[in-house]
């Protein structure tokens, strides 16, 4: 796994990628690999009072979950699913966000939270409703302080850093200044909560989805105005909640003709396997605790093995996992964990059939694919480097903005004495941490080095020209 802290600018020149894998699973699950990596990011602190950590998660099967809940409700809003950045945020704290552009936070306190997909869905949808209302946009007008400015700035970089992270998924660490969920750059006027509640509740119609589960989310939060403000749900601060706009729901309820449309037996197994994986990595002690030896579900399984692997119990945890393959032998995720597992634990050998079995079924993944790629490079086998370059090639181009990624091709070409292509990706990999002045100069060399006309030459320009723009 990735060790190396890297240090992420907050004037990143580009927006982050935030395509989901796909593949034949389609709405099935896929399996994880998460970790926590802390990572030095930019920070904030103009904004005044104490610095404040966050950490922010990257995982193929979450966000393969969750973008699939949430692609019929971004079509329903006229909102390009791929113009959305879903980022996730390590905390125990309900809370979700929109901020800095059409970036869409979720805290994993409010997954652990919410009860079934529906309830996720139906959060997913207010939060669209500010994304479709410009909300933001408006927002961004009426900050008139430089603090709001840089709290901005760090949102933004949010994204170069978690990209930057190796596949399956990490973590990084950002310093704020004060609350973030208290700036005014997140919180939102009652007005505007009424006004994304209705086109949230718009966008679950169209997409024949019930608006249940968002009311019901809404009534977990229900009294919490009435108390002091440093004892309320993040979520309250940041979406001011009245009665009002609960009886609203009620009412929308009662008049739509998708009032029972739930998402199905499927997608709540997929949504409880996401919980279990979330507190087997966070909290394996209490996954251990909440999930008995004795339940044979996958659901229960599954976080064992995974909170074992986290406690460093291999001798349990493996053949948990290989007993889950047996099973779902064709979730290329469960392959993947496996070869995470390994390659964490120095069986980099080992590591590499699973890695590549979770390709063979799952090739639309570049999440995959660069994990995949990684345990050939560490494997130290020159014959591995061209299998590792070809994995990366489209790895990249599902990634393009991942640091990590770009690292690992200036790596395989290091490995070939390509030098010239080395400088390529090392342009590439400044222009996704932000880093203009590298960006600038690695093009420069990988032009003079690269033949003319050639792909590597032809993109060292392109990168340099957007530079010289900014």
């Amino acid at each position: 796994m990735l060790k190396r802290k890297d240090v992420v600018k907050a004037d990143s020149l580009f927006r982050i990628g935030g395509n989901a894998a796909t593949g034949p699973w389609g709405p099935a699950l896929l399996a994880l690999a998460l970790l926590l990596i802390p990572m030095a990011a930019a920070t904030a602190q103009e904004s005044g009072g104490r610095g404040q950590q966050m950490e922010f998660i990257r995982d193929a099967e979450i966000e393969h979950i969750i973008r699939g809940y949430a692609q019929p409700i971004f079509h329903a809003a006229g909102v390009d699913p791929d113009a959305v950045d879903i980022i996730l945020v390590q905390e125990d704290v309900i809370n979700a966000f929109v901020a800095g552009g059409q970036n869409m936070f979720i805290y994993t306190g409010l997954l652990q939270e919410c009860d079934n997909p529906e309830q996720l869905v139906g959060v997913m949808a207010h939060e669209t409703g500010h994304i479709a209302g410009g909300h933001l946009i408006r927002g961004r007008d009426a900050m008139d302080n430089a603090s709001a400015e840089a709290l901005l700035a760090t949102l933004l970089g949010v994204g170069a850093a978690i990209a930057s992270h190796q596949p399956g998924a990490a973590a990084t660490v950002i310093t704020g200044g004060t609350g973030m969920a208290e700036n005014n750059l997140l919180a939102f006027s009652r007005t505007q909560e009424g006004s994304a509640d209705a086109a949230g509740m718009r966008f679950l119609d169209s997409a024949h989805i019930t608006a249940q589960g968002f009311h019901d989310f809404l009534q977990k939060l229900a009294g919490q105005e009435l108390l002091p403000a440093n004892r309320q749900v993040a979520y309250t601060r940041t979406h001011p909640l009245t009665q009002d706009r609960i009886d609203a729901v009620a009412d929308h309820l009662q008049a739509s003709p998708w009032k029972t449309a739930m998402l199905g037996p499927a997608a709540n197994e997929q949504f409880q396997r996401l919980k279990a994986k979330l507190i087997g990595f966070i909290h394996p002690a209490l996954a251990l605790r909440r999930y008995a030896p004795g339940d044979p579900s996958i659901i229960a399984r599954y976080a064992r093995a995974i909170a074992l692997y986290r406690q460093g119990n291999l001798t349990e945890a493996l053949p948990q996992l290989d007993a889950l393959i047996a099973q779902e032998p064709k979730n290329p995720f469960f392959y993947e964990l496996k070869g995470q597992v390994l390659m964490e634990n120095q069986r980099v050998a080992e590591s590499l059939a699973p890695y590549r079995r979770s390709v063979e079924l799952l090739p639309d993944s570049g999440l995959l694919r660069g994990a995949l790629a990684q345990a050939l490079l560490e494997a130290g086998d020159p014959r591995l480097i061209d299998e590792a370059l070809r994995q990366l090639q489209f790895a990249t181009r599902q990634e393009r903005n991942s640091p990590f990624l770009w690292r690992l091709v200036a790596t395989g070409w290091g490995r070939k004495s390509n030098d010239g292509m080395v400088a390529y990706a090392l342009a590439e990999e400044a222009v996704a941490k932000g880093d203009r002045a590298m960006a600038r100069s690695e093009s420069e060399r990988a032009e003079r080095m690269l033949p003319a006309g050639s792909p590597g030459w032809l993109r060292a320009q392109d990168i340099r020209a957007i530079v010289d723009a900014h």
